[in-house]
């Protein structure tokens, strides 16, 4: 059985009010189809956003939802102006997705002039629900903060008390760094360094031989995608993580980063994620029927994240009786989506949609049972610890 999101508010919006949607109601996948990030999110994230309309449109008869694509190249004018060419000439409602930060809050700003959704489901920075907050805009699965606060406690709860970071030169480094370095503080650790790096920069050697001379025993990966996998293997190489000399941080690894590296490097890799596919019945068999369109891979939380942010989107377009921006994530803020793929989630009037979070370890060759069986849940972080707290981000919308 297909496991549908449901919304404690009453959906059944009045015949008059959905008389006032237009006749088919547009999404935009906006991604990454060939760049660092592409395994990530990509035609993966294509696939979610289709799986979500084709859910939607079987429990609502005759409500027609349209899913188009494009890719951004991470370059945020690229994606600003399909943007502006989506809303204002072919009628697309909602935009989601939005991996590279730098891209993401571009858009964002483009949605909120217009008066239509933005679901950065995909764009990590913090200052999504921060400084950059806005009514159109709704920030699903993870964020920086988040990521960087708990993988700050997973690493130093073993020992990792000094920290070096090596960065990418970006919104969502310069984010991830900012925000890890601050937990670290909290926590009582040391940050010691940083490097930066452009994105998807291939020779990480020089950055390297910098943190290993720097005194730290953590390497913070302020990166991801292509970035963060040649980091760690040249790490590997290198020779930075035996006897125990250095450990790495990953602020920001997902499953098909993990994939890439092989169990045999990524190894006692410890990392946080607001999904994995094998959580319970409801995770695996939503991930089965993407894998079935995806050469029997597993989807990453981006890409389960494009799928609940489009279905949540649905349903309160449906419930609201309106495609206007401010009046549709309003509605999401109402209620409690009880969500196959990251449990109860509600949103907060800053755009943060809360949720638990988990902390993982990755299993080593022996511990795994097969393809893609690469994680140990060390522990669950409660949707109230999970995220920064509301009054602390700065967010003009939040009294």
């Amino acid at each position: 059985m297909r496991a549908i999101l449901s919304l404690l508010v009453l959906l059944a919006a009045a015949p008059a009010a959905l008389a006032q949607l237009p006749p088919v109601v547009r999404v935009g996948v906006l991604t990454d189809m060939s760049g660092p990030f592409a395994d990530q999110v990509g035609q993966g994230s294509v696939v979610a956003a289709q799986m979500a309309a084709e859910d939607f449109a079987a429990t609502n008869p005759g409500f027609r939802v349209e899913i188009v694509f494009a890719d951004h190249q991470n370059k945020p004018d690229v994606g600003s102006s399909i943007a502006r060419r989506w809303v204002d000439t072919d009628g697309v409602q909602a935009i989601v997705d939005l991996p590279n930060s730098g891209v993401g809050l571009a858009v964002i700003q483009v949605m909120k002039e217009r008066n239509r959704t933005a679901l950065a489901s995909s764009t990590a920075s913090s200052a999504v629900t921060g400084a950059a907050c806005a009514p159109t805009t709704v920030q699903w699965t993870s964020d920086t903060w988040a990521q960087g606060n708990a993988v700050a406690r997973a690493v130093m709860a073993q020992g990792g008390n000094a920290w070096y970071y090596l960065t990418v030169d970006y919104a969502l480094g310069q984010a991830l760094e900012a925000d890890t370095s601050a937990a670290v503080t909290r926590l009582g650790g040391r940050n010691v360094g940083s490097a930066r790096h452009p994105l998807n920069t291939g020779d990480m050697s020089a950055l390297l031989v910098r943190a290993q001379s720097s005194g730290a025993n953590v390497l913070a990966l302020a990166n991801t995608g292509t970035d963060a996998i040649n980091a760690i293997k040249q790490a590997n190489e290198f020779g930075l993580l035996r006897g125990n000399r250095m450990r790495i941080a990953a602020t920001f690894l997902q499953i098909s980063d993990v994939h890439a590296l092989g169990l045999q490097v990524a190894q006692g890799l410890l990392l946080a994620e607001p999904f994995y596919w094998d959580t319970n019945a409801a995770t695996r068999a939503w991930s089965a029927r993407w894998g079935a369109r995806m050469g029997d891979r597993r989807p990453t939380f981006n890409h389960a994240g494009v799928y609940s942010a489009t279905m949540a989107w649905l349903q309160s377009v449906k419930a609201s009786g309106s495609i206007e921006g401010e009046r549709v994530v309003a509605q999401m803020r109402q209620g409690v989506f009880h969500d196959p793929l990251f449990g109860d989630v509600t949103v907060r009037p800053d755009g943060r949609a809360v949720h638990e979070m988990h902390v993982f370890r990755v299993k080593s060759p022996a511990e795994s049972h097969g393809p893609y069986d690469y994680y140990q849940r060390i522990a669950t972080i409660a949707p109230a610890d999970a995220f920064r707290p509301l009054g602390e981000g700065g967010c003009p919308l939040v009294r």
